[in-house]
């Protein structure tokens, strides 16, 4: 029932945004069981996230706890500045800054990955392009008007929108790169798929216990019941 119900849901919601003119949500491949790529994607995060968005709900000793990541890498690459192991991943913009700034606070990231859905973080990050018009010069096809720069264009290249007319209306066809990144799409594509893997595990530390454990809860589900199925068997085969 809840398959289904989700399923209804992502089909009502893809219909919605069809009928606003959106673009079609892009789909990443999720493996949270990736140590290397959860670990390249949290890397990615601290470099080029956690400036202005925080992850106030997973510890740094939990992230190396889950993904044995050495106390060395740690310090080296995570604890940034004076942060502690025991800490959570915490931005050091201050909100107010942030909405004085981008009109807005950064949100935290932490539930990011439940709320929104993989799927779509992915394509919104990939969605920016040049827009004049706007005070950070970019636009996004999934959030228009979107308050945040593009962080990752020098990654990623500038984009450029291709504009279609149908009934009156202009809208947004597809993004045509306009100038390299220092990443070709591929790279940059791998790169985005190491950062939802890290934002899906935040969103539920606990899955990396839960999904293992559920094969042996089914297991010893079936189990008992073939044994009640016997036992139901025996008792009742003399009666007529």
């Amino acid at each position: 029932m809840k398959r289904l119900l989700a399923v209804t849901l992502a089909a009502v919601s893809l219909t919605v945004g069809a009928s606003e003119g959106l673009p079609p949500i892009q789909s990443v491949d999720i493996d949270v069981f990736d140590r290397d790529s959860v670990r390249r994607g949290a890397e990615f995060y601290v470099n080029y996230c956690q400036g202005c968005h925080s992850l106030k709900h997973i510890r740094y000793s939990r992230l190396a706890a889950d993904y044995d990541i050495s106390d060395e890498i740690m310090k080296s690459n995570f604890l940034l500045g004076e942060r502690k192991m025991h800490e959570t991943l915490q931005s050091a913009m201050k909100p107010e800054d942030s909405e004085k700034w981008f009109g807005a606070p950064a949100p935290d990231l932490s539930l990011a990955a439940r709320a929104r859905g993989a799927d779509w973080i992915y394509s919104y990050l990939r969605g920016f392009y040049l827009d004049p018009s706007r005070p950070t010069g970019v636009n996004n096809l999934y959030l228009p008007n979107v308050a945040m720069p593009n962080v990752l264009g020098g990654l990623q290249g500038l984009q450029q929108p291709v504009i279609s007319h149908e009934g009156g209306m202009e809208f947004v066809e597809r993004l045509e790169l306009a100038k390299p990144g220092s990443m070709t799409p591929d790279q940059f594509d791998e790169a985005l798929t190491d950062l939802m893997n890290f934002l899906v595990y935040v969103s539920e530390p606990s899955m990396l216990q839960r999904l293992p454990l559920g094969k042996y809860v089914l297991g010893f589900m079936f189990l008992l019941t073939y044994l009640l199925y016997r036992v139901k068997k025996e008792y009742w085969k003399d009666v007529h």
